[in-house]
């Protein structure tokens, strides 16, 4: 049976549901508690691994689907919906909707640009698992998850203004090049914004009148703030919004990171429920 009204929030992780550089989520702790109360899906859409992104959802008991490494793919767990939908596969865990380019032809256009200009693009699949961490900040065993690429290479790029050259080697490749809050990211043709629009489709069969939030701060978060009904823009480590974030209905939290990010979804719940 269809259920009327639903509110679901999707959101980004680094920067925004966690700290920037210690990945607490302590400050959003009030917000997170009233969408588990009120049963709102949360719906972590991050540029992390699937295996980052499983590693939270189980810090923060979250049984909903995800979103990994920009958009590539939603993960739906086995019999969260009660009717039929295409997925391009399955494994004992999930239902996947692929929209990534495998990561093999990834590395490859990577290397193309490598050696067309040494020393001034590295990737994750150029470096240790803790060399990974140092760059993330985070725990050297969680390097091992962050190297588990399946559709998107993050890197870093010494030289910003061969940025122009480089964005053309891999549109010949069909890939594209994005902006995240620490690294650049060459990726396929999927994008935030496909991926939420998709699962959004795919929940109105289960729900009359959906209501979306999405909460992000960088530029790779502005395909999945443009589809949503309500965008919330958290505020960078800096304290300052991403000014190449613009839309006419875009909502900048007051706040920085998690705390930013609990308050915005505090006030956007008062307003809905």
């Amino acid at each position: 049976m269809r259920k009327t009204g639903q509110v679901i929030v999707f959101t980004d992780l680094d920067g925004t549901l966690a700290d920037f550089h210690t990945y607490s989520y302590e400050q959003a702790l009030p917000a997170l508690d009233s969408l588990k109360k009120n049963s709102i899906p949360l719906i972590i859409c991050s540029s992390k691994t699937r295996a980052e992104i499983e590693k939270f959802r189980s810090r923060i008991d979250n049984p909903h689907p995800f979103i990994s490494e920009n958009g590539a793919a939603i993960f739906i767990p086995l019999d969260y919906f009660s009717f039929e939908f295409p997925f391009t596969r399955e494994d004992f865990t999930y239902r996947i909707i692929e929209f990534g380019t495998p990561y093999h032809k990834i590395r490859g256009t990577l290397q193309k640009m490598q050696s067309e200009f040494p020393d001034t693009v590295k990737g994750f699949g150029d470096i240790s698992a803790q060399e990974v961490a140092n760059l993330c900040e985070i725990p050297p065993d969680e390097g091992f998850l962050a190297k588990e690429r399946e559709y998107d290479e993050p890197f870093l790029l010494k030289d910003k203004a061969k940025l122009e050259n480089i964005q053309k080697i891999a549109n010949e490749d069909n890939l594209q090049i994005i902006q995240g809050g620490r690294f650049y990211h060459l990726i396929g043709e999927n994008d935030k914004g496909k991926a939420v629009s998709y699962l959004t489709d795919i929940s109105r069969r289960a729900y009359d009148n959906i209501t979306t939030i999405a909460l992000g701060d960088s530029l790779n978060d502005l395909p999945m703030l443009q589809v949503v009904d309500f965008p919330v823009l958290v505020k960078k480590p800096d304290g300052s919004h991403d000014p190449n974030i613009t839309l006419d209905n875009l909502i900048h939290s007051p706040g920085k990171g998690p705390g930013g990010w609990n308050f915005s979804v505090l006030e956007l719940l008062e307003k809905l429920m």
